[in-house]
Formats: C-alpha cells, structure tokens, sequence
C-alpha cells in the first residue's frame, strides 16, 4: 500500500494533481488507515496511469470521465474529430495570417476574388480594380444573403463585349472635367444600355438599405466627373 506522495512519485504526478482527480471523481479515493492516512493499491496506480496518459494526449479532463466509464474506441473516435476539425481552423487561421503578412487578406469569396484579378487583363485600371475590392468587401460583409445575385448580375455584363466597352469606359472618364461632352455622351449610352438589359423592371437589391446609396457614394466621391456621370443616369431611368 503506498502513501499519496508515493503513489505521486511512482506515477511521476504531483500529490496536488492526484486530489484534483479525486475532486473531480476520475480517481476514487480509497479509505484511510487507522493513522488516518489514504492508502493506494496497485489498482490504484493502474487507474491513476491510465488517467495520466490519456491527459498527456490532450484528452481534457471532463472527457476523460466518460471515457473511463463509456466505449473507449467511439469516445477516442470523436475526441479525434473534434482535434481534426481543430487542426483544421488553426490551419485556416495561420493561412490567413500569412495573407494578411503579404497583404493578401481577403474577406470575399474565392470567385469575387478571382474575378476581380482579372480585371487588370480586361483593361482595368488599378484605382478601378480596388475600388471595385473594396466595394465588394463591404456589399458581402453587410448583405450576405443578396450579395452572390448582386455579384453574377454585375460580373456577367462584363461577357457581353458592348457593356464590357461601356464600363471600361466609364474608368476612363475619371479623370475628366465633369462637364466634358464625353460625360454626357457615356450617360445617354449607359441609360440606354441599362434599359436594352432590364427594360422596365430596374434592379432594386436590399431594397431598405442604406448600402447600395454609400456604395455609389464612394465611387462618386472619387471622382467629379464620376459624381455627374450617376446624376445624369439617375436622371434618364426616371
């Protein structure tokens, strides 16, 4: 029979490690002798390796209970999920750190993503391609639910060669005086192209939402000549 700093000793636990156990009923505690002292059996010992090997495998204490008492095997089985499925965030988390390191940290879909990198190729310009990041950011950031319609809506114009040139110009004309003809003549273009692919019936996403006015407020605000390019088109879908 063995004394709980013994029993510590042999096992290579502290004596306050074992009272845990006994507190938390993973390791009974046997009787006292007549010198009121706890005496520990080789079952004991057994018992207290077992519990020492599976808390040195990460097993948290609260599983370990049910473990000793349960299946072994499908307790094990799921305690390896819930590591797997662990593993797996920690990995995600790290990957995106070494985005954010490089500068690379996106909170879009890894379509929009690449979307977007293929702009440059389309004739983009650089102010265009991350005004357009940003502006994405924020639309599947605040409306998830609508965002993916909103995106296949605006990313297909760019298939069609027509619109594709209307957009492209519409860069183009950032720079320009506001009052430049060509701002004028890219309006009447643009209302009469936004009508050809909608007739009637505008596009009204997150109707109730402040979004899509901060949205087209952030572009406008980028550029005069981009602030009367959307007063004159608001003003020939009336």
């Amino acid at each position: 029979m063995l004394t709980i700093g013994q029993l510590a000793g042999y096992v290579g636990v502290t004596t306050k490690t074992i009272r845990v156990y006994h507190a938390k009923g993973l390791l009974p505690e046997p009787p006292r002798d007549a010198s009121g002292y706890r005496r520990y059996s080789a079952a004991d010992a057994v018992e207290l390796i077992k519990i020492r090997t599976l808390a040195e495998a990460g097993v948290p204490l609260a599983r370990i209970g049910e473990l000793r008492t349960g299946g072994l095997r499908p307790a094990i089985q799921q305690i390896d999920d819930d590591l797997a499925a662990r593993i797996r965030r920690l990995q995600d988390t790290r990957a995106r750190l070494r985005q954010l390191a490089d500068g690379r940290l996106s909170a879009l879909p890894a379509d929009v993503v690449s979307h977007l990198a293929g702009l440059r190729a389309l004739g983009f310009s650089e102010r265009w391609v991350a005004l357009q990041n940003d502006l994405w950011t924020l639309v599947f950031a605040t409306h998830p639910e609508t965002a993916r319609a909103n995106f296949r809506d605006q990313s297909s114009m760019l298939d069609d060669p027509a619109l594709l040139s209307l957009v492209l110009e519409y860069d183009g004309v950032h720079d320009l005086d506001p009052h430049d003809p060509r701002v004028d003549a890219l309006a009447s273009r643009l209302v009469a192209a936004t009508r050809a692919r909608y007739g009637t019936e505008l596009p009204a996403y997150d109707r109730g939402s402040a979004i899509p006015a901060l949205v087209q407020g952030a572009v406008n605000a980028s550029s005069p000549a981009w602030r009367r390019l959307d007063a004159l088109i608001r003003a020939g879908l009336r």
